[in-house]
């Protein structure tokens, strides 16, 4: 069973930062496309950003600019540096991985970490 393990959110104010990250095994952050998504109270899971095997990245345009992923492969873990928040930041972030090494493709969630964000 692949297990994906977020940590770091918390508590901030308007402003601050965190640093979320996503410990998943070697194979997985090796071979398979990352993602970060959210999901505030109430509302539907949305797509954050998210890092290929190649290293290319991608964000929504809610978070361009103000949040990075990167990957640290001798960690096996990819993070999400979230500067600048905001209280609409509020909200589960939970890391996925979306794996073409196997057909059909799979995918692996993890619990999630929350952050909260206050004015």
């Amino acid at each position: 069973q692949v297990q994906l393990v977020e940590s770091g959110g918390g508590s901030v104010q308007a402003g601050g930062s965190l640093r979320l990250s996503c410990t998943a095994p070697g194979y997985i952050s090796d071979s398979c496309g990352m993602d970060w998504y959210r999901q505030a109270a109430g509302k539907q899971r949305e797509w954050v950003s998210g890092i290929s095997t190649d290293g290319s990245t991608t964000y929504s345009d809610s978070v361009k600019g103000r949040f990075t992923i990167s990957k640290d492969k001798a960690k096996d873990t990819v993070y999400l540096q979230m500067n600048s928040l905001k209280p609409e930041d509020t909200a589960m972030y939970t890391c996925k991985a979306f794996c073409r090494i196997y057909w059909p493709p799979r995918v692996y969630w993890g619990q999630g970490t929350q952050v909260t964000v206050s004015s």
